[in-house]
C-alpha cells in the first residue's frame, strides 16, 4: 500500500469538493476554484468531509498513480485554502525589479528592461527592489511562473549575479589565475 496514497484528505470548512463519474474534480474555496481530470482508473471518494483515494489493483501503473493522485487532490485543497508562494532574490549591481500595474519590470543588465505579465490566477509582489514573491492557488502555475522569471537571468557561478530562489545555494567557481603560459 502506498504510504502517501492511503492518507485521507480532510476538507476544511468553506471548501466545496465535487467529483464527477469521469474523475473530474472541482475544488472551490476562498482563494479560488481549481479543476482537474484525474486518471479514470483511480477511485476518488468524498465521504463526510474526508477525501480518500484508492486503487483498483496492485498493478505497477496503479501503484504509481495512487500517491500521485492523492497529492494532486491535496494540493488543490491546500491551494484554495492557504495558497502557495515562492520567493525569488535578485543579486547584482543595478539588478532590480518593480511592478507597473500587473506587469513586472526587471532590470537585469541587458540593454532593455525585461517585462513579464503573469498568467491568470498568479499575483506578483515586489516587497523590495531585490525580492519577488509569486503567489497563487495552483502549485504548478506558481512554480512555472517562478521558473520563468528565474530563466531571464540565472545565477552565474563566478560572481553569483542573477535571479535565484530564496535560500538557493549557488556553487561558486574560482576565476582565472594570473599565471602566463610560455
Amino acid at each position: 500500500m502506498s504510504r502517501i496514497g492511503r492518507l485521507p484528505i480532510t476538507v476544511p470548512a468553506g471548501v466545496d469538493v465535487k467529483i464527477t463519474d469521469a474523475n473530474e474534480i472541482t475544488v472551490k474555496g476562498p482563494k479560488g476554484t481549481l479543476s482537474r481530470t484525474l486518471h479514470p482508473d483511480m477511485i476518488v471518494k468524498n465521504e463526510g468531509g474526508v477525501i480518500t483515494v484508492a486503487r483498483p489493483s496492485d498493478d505497477k501503473m496503479h501503484r504509481s498513480l495512487h500517491g500521485l493522485t492523492r497529492t494532486l487532490v491535496n494540493n488543490m485543497v491546500v491551494g484554495v485554502t492557504e495558497g502557495f508562494s515562492k520567493e525569488l532574490e535578485i543579486n547584482g549591481v543595478g539588478y532590480r525589479a518593480a511592478m507597473q500595474g500587473k506587469t513586472l519590470t526587471l532590470n537585469l543588465g541587458y540593454s532593455h528592461p525585461v517585462e513579464y505579465t503573469p498568467m491568470e490566477g498568479i499575483t506578483l509582489e515586489v516587497p523590495a527592489p531585490n525580492k519577488i514573491v509569486v503567489k497563487g492557488a495552483n502549485k504548478e502555475d506558481v512554480g512555472a511562473t517562478a521558473a520563468k522569471i528565474r530563466e531571464y537571468r540565472q545565477p552565474e557561478p563566478y560572481k553569483g549575479k542573477g535571479i535565484r530562489y530564496a535560500g538557493e545555494y549557488v556553487r561558486r567557481k574560482e576565476g582565472k589565475t594570473g599565471a602566463k603560459k610560455k
